[in-house]
């Protein structure tokens, strides 16, 4: 109809629409639920991406302070390297270490026993 009104608050309501509308909400929301449940998220697999995003963020802040991703991943290269070379002797420190101490458990069980 051209020139009627478009909201129908107006006209009269009947008892049965009233239930219809009430029947559709509850499986509406019913539905939204169901959905909720079956998407779930992993909080681990939230904490990667989130740590991904994080990455990414940073090497693309790194590639315009720099001016170009080549350089920025040789800055990365480089980082890289260097941490590396200094963890190297601390985690074969700290696997002597625990060597040491589970050969001195060792020991000790042994003498205890006996």
């Amino acid at each position: 109809m051209i020139g009627g009104r478009i909201d129908r608050k107006h006209e009269p309501v009947d008892a049965g629409a009233e239930n219809l509308g009430s029947d559709l909400r509850a499986a509406y929301e019913r539905g939204r639920r169901d959905e909720r449940a079956m998407r779930k998220r992993h909080p681990v697999m939230m904490t990667l991406t989130f740590l991904a995003a994080l990455v990414g963020f940073g090497l693309l802040a790194l590639a315009a302070i720099h001016g170009s991703f080549g350089r920025a991943g040789g800055v990365v290269d480089d980082n890289l390297a260097i941490a590396a070379d200094k963890a190297r002797p601390m985690a074969r420190q700290a696997a002597a270490n625990a060597n040491r101490d589970l050969h001195d458990a060792a020991r000790s069980a042994r003498s205890g026993s006996s």
